[in-house]
């Protein structure tokens, strides 16, 4: 198995629009490298963007514990959360993403949508 030729493969397939795909490549490379983090990230947004959210939930989270300064993971543990309707959960992932970095609108956005959602900051 190329790993890396398969990693290519599986961004152009993500890229063009075929998130399952890309997740099918994805697989067998996070088995064989798991501590990659890019690799489980895109794996994490392969399964987000094609509405397999568990399974984006279980590798945002391993990033997320690896790296607990990954406010991208955290951003996207929290739309994550979000989709499957713990807002809840959302809120504290979001929030951290949020705080880590403040300029991104999207991360701002995301949050005040849970915010509002869940009726203030708690």
């Amino acid at each position: 198995m190329d790993l890396l030729a398969d990693y290519r493969r599986a961004t152009m397939f993500f890229e063009a629009g075929d998130p399952s795909g890309a997740a099918r490549l994805l697989e067998p490379i996070v088995d064989a490298e798991p501590g990659n983090a890019a690799v489980r990230q895109l794996l994490a947004r392969a399964y987000f963007q094609s509405a397999q959210l568990n399974r984006a939930e279980e590798q945002l989270r391993e990033l997320v514990d690896r790296d607990p300064s990954d406010h991208y993971a955290h951003h996207v543990l929290g739309r994550t959360l979000e989709r499957l309707n713990r807002h809840s959960d959302a809120l504290r992932h979001l929030r951290i993403a949020a705080a880590m970095y403040a300029a991104n609108d999207d991360y701002r956005v995301a949050l005040e949508r849970v915010e509002t959602r869940l009726g203030g900051t708690r």
